[in-house]
């Protein structure tokens, strides 16, 4: 038998939001994934197509154009952007890059579940710190770091909890986080978030610290999620370390094609905006209404339920799936009480808050 490091035994596989449900004859309406409720842009959709014409190519192993793409929207330098497949993969491999056996790395106890798994891969210790009502604690997040510290992770907003660090208390964490440690800014709901009270400018804060790395998605508010395209700004250093270790040509020339189309569609792009803003509100209202039912704050596309008990939220779960929604279990977030429901159509949305009315009327 080939045995593999043994520091891989402690991973738990990702298990991603359901798709669909075993057994279950009716067509589901999936809201568990936090995907565009309005799909994606029909320029991107055209420009896949288009691209396919050309699969038998090799992509543009260096994301030339779309790299110029991204600057441009953003006034940002290219040379400090590094794509990869989807935002996931940066992570891995800005992980791979700083930490390994015996570091320590970060996150908040709620956290993206990638989080403890990048840093288990490469035999790193992955450190929770507790919450603050759902909120990432950016005292007890300084209180945890060490001199075995390596990276420490921020989600903001945060999936699954939709809470979010203001500009203020990313400052204080920067001016308390040792230079030596890289701070990674998970920014792949940064769009639905733009307008929010106080939310910090990652571009601009990535530009002021040399230890400060941003990450972003085409999966979210682009609708390209099964394409698997994120980005990253950093500094030129930590750049070109992400282009040496990431593969030669980790992005698929038809996902490069529909991301640079993504950008130019402003109008796709403000619509979903103005239709998550939208439904946030109504949600929110329906949801002070409610007395056996939590919705937490948020400013993402999802909303976090909360049914008090984890056997109400069997219950609500159950409901959920007889009427056709998949919506997320939190369990695996330490949140065995909680339901995650992305914003979906205007038509769903609706369903949703019938059936959690339904739900709020018989616990």
């Amino acid at each position: 038998m080939i045995n593999a490091h043994k520091y891989l035994d402690k991973i738990e596989i990702y298990k991603p939001g359901k798709a669909k449900i075993e057994g279950s004859m009716t067509k589901m309406k999936k809201l568990s994934s936090n995907e565009n409720a309005l799909k994606a842009s029909k320029k991107a959709i055209k420009a896949y197509k288009e691209h396919c014409q050309e699969i038998h190519i090799y992509a543009d192993g260096s994301c030339d154009g779309l790299r110029d793409a991204i600057a441009s929207k953003h006034k940002i330098d290219k040379n400090k952007i590094v794509c990869g497949a989807g935002s996931d993969e940066i992570l891995a491999l800005l992980t791979q890059a700083y930490a390994g056996v015996g570091d320590e790395i970060i996150y908040s106890k709620h956290g993206f579940l990638m989080y403890p798994i990048s840093a288990k891969r490469v035999g790193a210790m992955a450190i929770a710190v507790a919450e603050n009502n759902l909120k990432a604690d950016v005292d007890a997040i300084i209180s945890a770091i060490t001199n075995k510290t390596k990276i420490i992770f921020i989600a903001n907003p945060n999936n699954p909890t939709g809470s979010y660090l203001d500009s203020k208390e990313i400052s204080k964490l920067i001016q308390h986080t040792p230079k030596s440690v890289l701070i990674i800014l998970d920014h792949a709901y940064d769009e639905f978030a733009a307008g929010a009270r106080s939310y910090p400018d990652a571009i601009k804060i990535v530009n002021e610290n040399e230890n400060v790395v941003m990450t972003r998605t085409f999966s979210k508010i682009y609708g390209l999620a099964s394409l698997r395209i994120g980005w990253s700004y950093s500094s030129k250093e930590i750049a070109d370390i992400l282009n040496k270790v990431r593969g030669p040509f980790n992005v698929g020339g038809p996902a490069q094609a529909a991301a640079i189309e993504a950008l130019k569609d402003e109008a796709f792009f403000k619509k979903s905006q103005r239709h998550n803003k939208k439904w946030l509100k109504i949600f929110f209202k329906e949801a002070g209404r409610f007395n056996k039912i939590k919705a937490y704050p948020s400013i993402a596309n999802f909303i976090l339920f909360d049914f008090n008990t984890e056997n109400n939220c069997q219950i609500a779960n159950k409901m959920f799936i007889e009427r056709g929604f998949i919506v997320r279990e939190m369990a695996a977030y330490h949140l065995p009480s909680c339901l995650r429901v992305s914003i979906g159509t205007s038509e769903e949305n609706n369903e949703v808050i019938a059936i959690l009315k339904e739900i709020n009327d018989i616990l």
